[in-house]
Formats: structure tokens, C-alpha cells, sequence
């Protein structure tokens, strides 16, 4: 992501895709050169491209046999036309993006310590659409950046009028001017839900890898969930196919939002999880009922004094109780094939669902989950 010409030169700010497979097929290979370098250039706020090939040497179809893969008509699919190939043009651009503003209505803003810096710097969190002059050409630029980053995703299209996009960007100095730099951002579809209802899902989120564990994610999620919580015809947030890490963004900033509500005081959270929570959650802050659930075992967690045998007994029996609905569901399934299957059949499928191992699996599970919320909690008690 390039600020200032030096930065073309500056290894430090270079960083590498965690994915490859949907470019360069699962082995994630490019066959046929020595040395190669795929170089991706950005200009940091409006992501104008320069993008170049470099290698020591090729495999020659003439002498070799064998045809070199082609690199760059793969990367061409990628990256939208209009592209630089040679540094002076690209140069050239940069020189302009001083002009370059964010798109957009202005939602949030906030401020992070920098230490290498020594200062605060600014950020701002601004919701855009399709509408918005250049917006559509700085999307297709921008949306490049999911093919190395996010495992499964995909080009959404642009056309339907139901996304919304939320774009984070930092304000930076250079020779005296304000200039903006792209940091992240998420794309949401609005659907409807009979008869009068949006239900708003989150389908990628992506905060680009130099500000990363900065906790612009959180200040995305958060401001999104607030700008939705505002609209009477929204009934609840969801999301597309979660990844591990977006469930615990997700729940920190849920638990972070809940914790001031009168139905998760600490008296209401020992007495267990009620539907006073559910509606509380969902019409304040359009959180489902799911989600709602897991808030409150985190909370519930931070109200238990573990190192009271009681206490903790209850909490564990409670997270339990929620864990072992596929358990219970296995149960029923194996009641119906002893009406159903033959002996010898039966015993196969006994064999296949061993309930000791069931009981070793919940108590992992219990595990891993209690130690996911000490994590949230831990960062709540940073923030």
C-alpha cells in the first residue's frame, strides 16, 4: 500500500496473500519460472494498481517442451482493467490522491495510539453505495484483495441494490495536506423477512493485513450494529458462513454492547437465560436469539465465582445443557433405528455412537467454549 514513492522501494511494507488455491488452483503453484515475484502495488486511499512480473529465468516451450504457466492472464481476472505496468505512471497517480476523499455518509470516528509513531491517529468509518460518483470503480479495486485473504470468497454483484458497503479508512498527513488511506471494510445484504423486516447479513468483512490486531474490526462491527439498531424495520444481524475468527469478533463487541442492559445484571444472569433477554436484545440492539445465548453464558462466566464448587457447577451444567442438543439428537435418531433395522444393523450403528465418548466430547467442548469467553472477557476488561 503505497503513501510516498519511497514506499515502492520499502520492503517493510510489503505483505504476502494468505491464499492462492482460487487463483493458482488448490497446490497453489505457478509452474515454469525460476525467481519469480507477483508484485500488487496500491496507491494506500483510492487503490489505484500497479502490478508487475518478475523472474531470473523460464522454461522455453522451444527447447524445454514444456509451456510455463500464464501468470499474469491469471492475475488479469483478478484485478480490474485500467491498471499501471510501469512505475513512472503510476508515479504520476500518486501525485493526484490528495483529491482522493472517502465515498459516502460519515458514521464514526475514533483514534488509535500509535507507539512507533508516538501519537494518536485518526480513523473514520463511512457508509457507501453504488451511487456514490467512483465508488463502483474503487469497489472493483478494493474487492481484489478477498481472493488472498478470505478462503472462500467471492465477487458479489454489485448491481442489487440491497448491499451495503461500510468502508474504513485513515487520515494521514502528507506535506501538509489530509490524505486518506484504505484500512478495511465489510459489505452487508439486506434481506427480507416477511412482512415488513430486513434482516441485514454480513457477508465479508476484511481489514487489510497492515492493521490488523489494531481493533479495527471491533470498530467496524460495532458501528455497523449501530447504524441498524437505529431502523425500526430491521429485525435482527446475522452472518454469511462465519469465520472462527469473526465468532469471537462478533462476540466481543455483542458482549460489549449488552453488558449495560438491566436483563444481564448480575442477578438476572445467575437466575439463567430468559426470554427477557431475547426480546431486550433483539428490539435494543438487534441481536437474534442465538447470539443472544452466547452473550449471556460469557456474562453469566464473568458473574460465577468458579472457585465455588457450586457456582461452577451450575454454570457448567447450564452451558451443557445447550451443548448437548446434537448429543440429544443422535439419541432420538438411535431410538428409531432399533424400531427400524434388523440386530446386526443396529449394532453397527451402536458402534458408531458411543456414549462415553459423547460424554469426553461435550466436556471438550465445555472446555475449548469457557476458554474462548475468558478470552472476550479478558479483552473487555482491556477496552
Amino acid at each position: 500500500l503505497v503513501r510516498f514513492p519511497e514506499d515502492l522501494e520499502d520492503e517493510n511494507t510489503t505483505f504476502n496473500p494468505e491464499y492462492s488455491h482460487q487463483v493458482f488452483g488448490d497446490d497453489e503453484v505457478a509452474f515454469g519460472y525460476k525467481g519469480l515475484k507477483i508484485l500488487l502495488y496500491y496507491i494506500a486511499g483510492n487503490l489505484s494498481t500497479l502490478f508487475r512480473i518478475e523472474y531470473t529465468s523460464k522454461v522455453n516451450e522451444k527447447f524445454d517442451c514444456v509451456e510455463a504457466d500464464d501468470v499474469e492472464s491469471k492475475i488479469r481476472e483478478i484485478i480490474p482493467p485500467g491498471f499501471c505496468t510501469n512505475t513512472d505512471d503510476f508515479v504520476s497517480l500518486l501525485e493526484k490522491e490528495v483529491n482522493f476523499k472517502p465515498f459516502g455518509m460519515l458514521l464514526h470516528t475514533y483514534s488509535v495510539h500509535n507507539e512507533e509513531a508516538g501519537e494518536d491517529i485518526t480513523y473514520q468509518i463511512y457508509k457507501a453505495d453504488m451511487t456514490c460518483p467512483g465508488f463502483r470503480e474503487y469497489h472493483e479495486r478494493l474487492q481484489t484483495f478477498l481472493m488472498w485473504f478470505i478462503e472462500t470468497a467471492s465477487f458479489i454483484d454489485v448491481d442489487d441494490e440491497r448491499w451495503n458497503y461500510f468502508l474504513v479508512f485513515e487520515k494521514y498527513n502528507k506535506d501538509g495536506a489530509t490524505l486518506f488511506a484504505t484500512v478495511g471494510y465489510m459489505t452487508v445484504y439486506n434481506y427480507y423477512v416477511y412482512p415488513d423486516k430486513t434482516r441485514p447479513r454480513v457477508s465479508q468483512m476484511l481489514i487489510l493485513p497492515p492493521f490488523q490486531g489494531e481493533g479495527h474490526g471491533a470498530q467496524l462491527l460495532e458501528t455497523v450494529h449501530r447504524y441498524y439498531m437505529s431502523s425500526p424495520t430491521v429485525l435482527d444481524i446475522t452472518a454469511e458462513d462465519p469465520s472462527e475468527n469473526y465468532v469471537k469478533l462478533r462476540d466481543f463487541v455483542l458482549v460489549k454492547l449488552c453488558q449495560d442492559l438491566l436483563c444481564f445484571s448480575p442477578g438476572k444472569l445467575m437466575q439463567g437465560f430468559s426470554q427477557e433477554m431475547v426480546m431486550e436484545a433483539q428490539q435494543k440492539l438487534k441481536i437474534n436469539k442465538q447470539h443472544t445465548r452466547r452473550v449471556y453464558e460469557i456474562l453469566r462466566l464473568r458473574a460465577t465465582d468458579m472457585g465455588d464448587a457450586e457456582q461452577s457447577r451450575s454454570y457448567r451444567l447450564d452451558v451443557k445443557r445447550r451443548l448437548i442438543g446434537p448429543y440429544k439428537k443422535k439419541q432420538r435418531e438411535l431410538a428409531k433405528m432399533r424400531r427400524c433395522l434388523r440386530p446386526e444393523e443396529l449394532t453397527n450403528q451402536l458402534n458408531q455412537i458411543d456414549i462415553n465418548m459423547q460424554h469426553e466430547q461435550l466436556e471438550e467442548s465445555f472446555q475449548q467454549l469457557v476458554s474462548d469467553y475468558r478470552r472476550v472477557l479478558e479483552r473487555l476488561a482491556q477496552a
